[in-house]
């Protein structure tokens, strides 16, 4: 299942990059980050860097191992976490566009193994569910950019 969300942000791409970048200190501008503890930090560039990520889930404080598989500087990273059988991969992309740069969130889910596949049946019922939280990560880095 692929959900995608996008928001226009106006400010640099240096700026935008540092911002969407700074992994560690992400839960003090993304609200539904409730804590980061980095796991791994690589020797130069961001391919390699692992962190656990805590997330209010239905409730109930959630937390995943996440990695950066691939990263483009100033353009886009890609992630990777693995969790009960599923595989969730997250590209965060910058492009440009009129005066304004675009910053695009998308959220891949995929079931390894018949359980996985089973337990991912339902999922299509929570593609709002996920988008909406998609869209309020990206509001909430756009506003950490611009300022109120």
């Amino acid at each position: 299942m692929l959900v995608e969300g996008q928001v226009t942000i106006h400010g640099s791409r240096g700026a935008l990059w540092a911002l969407i970048t700074d992994l560690e200190n992400a839960a003090k501008f993304i609200r539904g980050i409730q804590d980061i503890q980095v796991v791994e930090k690589p020797p130069q560039g961001l391919v390699g860097l692992r962190w656990r990520e805590t997330r209010e889930l239905f409730g109930k404080p959630a937390t995943v191992e996440k990695w950066i598989t691939e990263a483009v500087e100033n353009t886009s990273y890609a992630t990777r976490a693995e969790e009960g059988g599923m595989v969730f991969l997250t590209t965060l992309r910058i492009s440009e566009g009129e005066g304004a740069l675009t910053l695009t969130s998308s959220h891949e889910t995929r079931p390894r193994g018949l359980g996985a596949r089973i337990k991912a049946a339902p999922l299509f019922l929570f593609k709002g569910v996920i988008r909406k939280a998609i869209l309020q990560d990206l509001q909430d880095l756009k506003a950490a950019l611009e300022g109120p």
